[in-house]
Order: structure tokens, then sequence, then C-alpha cells
């Protein structure tokens, strides 16, 4: 597990920036934290790293979000939070899963837990007040280009 500090929104978009940048498509990302942690601002500035234009907004009333990037690439961002069970949406996390162009993004998670891979990314989010955030990145070594890739690792 990886701990970094994030003082404030422009570095936690660097940060998913910088990871955007590296990813290659087949990748998922669980993100962890309460309402406000930061976890949308996490996932605009992975799309920046993508490419993206597009203006990214939480998916909290539309469940999903989906953008195109770079080199085909399609960032599929879904947020659970109003969701005890995600139904049919499930079978949608699990076809964009299985989709090696796709990057998946999961908030609140818990209701497709079981289609979740083993290998994803977990990034946990705690808001500290008057020092930022604390982000706890749960990398598989699979994945650890990611990490290594584009300056992340001196963060």
């Amino acid at each position: 597990m990886e701990l970094v500090i994030i003082p404030d929104d422009i570095s936690m978009r660097t940060l998913g920036m910088k990871i955007g940048a590296a990813l290659r498509g087949g990748e998922t990302f669980e993100l962890i934290g309460d309402v406000g942690a930061g976890k949308t601002t996490f996932v605009k500035g992975l799309a920046v790293g993508l490419e993206i234009d597009d203006d990214v907004q939480s998916p909290s009333f539309t469940i999903n979000r989906r953008y195109k990037g770079r080199n085909g690439l399609m960032l599929n961002h879904y947020d659970f939070y109003r969701l005890n069970d995600a139904g049919i949406m499930g079978m949608e996390v699990a076809e964009s899963l299985s989709d090696p162009s796709s990057v998946t993004v999961i908030e609140w998670g818990q209701s497709v837990n079981d289609v979740l891979p083993s290998d994803r990314i977990a990034i946990t989010i705690h808001y500290l007040p008057d020092e930022g955030r604390r982000v706890e990145i749960q990398m598989p070594k699979s994945l650890g280009y990611l990490w290594s890739s584009r300056g992340v690792a001196q963060w």
C-alpha cells in the first residue's frame, strides 16, 4: 500500500492525471471515501491523463457516465451511492470490466463487489481538516506501471 498526503483539490487532480496518463485500458479503480472526500476530483484528473476533453461530472444521479479518451480508450465512471442493489447495472459493470479498452472507475462499489476483479486498484480517501486528504492506494503488482510511470512514485 502507498500512502500519499494530498494538500488540495489541484493536487488530487494532478495525482489522477499522472496515473491517467499511464493507463493502457482494462484497469479497474474502486474509490472509497465519504461524500466530498475527493473521489470525483480524482476522476477528473484521470480524465485529463486520458486526454478527455468533456466536463467530467459525478454520476451520483445518473449512476454511470462514459467518456471517450485517447487511442480508443473509454472511461466508465460509476457511482452506486444511491443503490443498495445494483440490479441490471451489475451486468453493465461486468461488461465494462471485460472490455480491454475500458478504464472502469467505481464509487460506492459495495453493491457490485461480487463482480469487481481482485486485481483492482483500491483508493481510499480520508479528508483531514486543515491538512487536505490522506490517500491510501492499494495496487496489485501487475499494475505497478501506473505507480512508477510519469513521476507518480516521486509524489
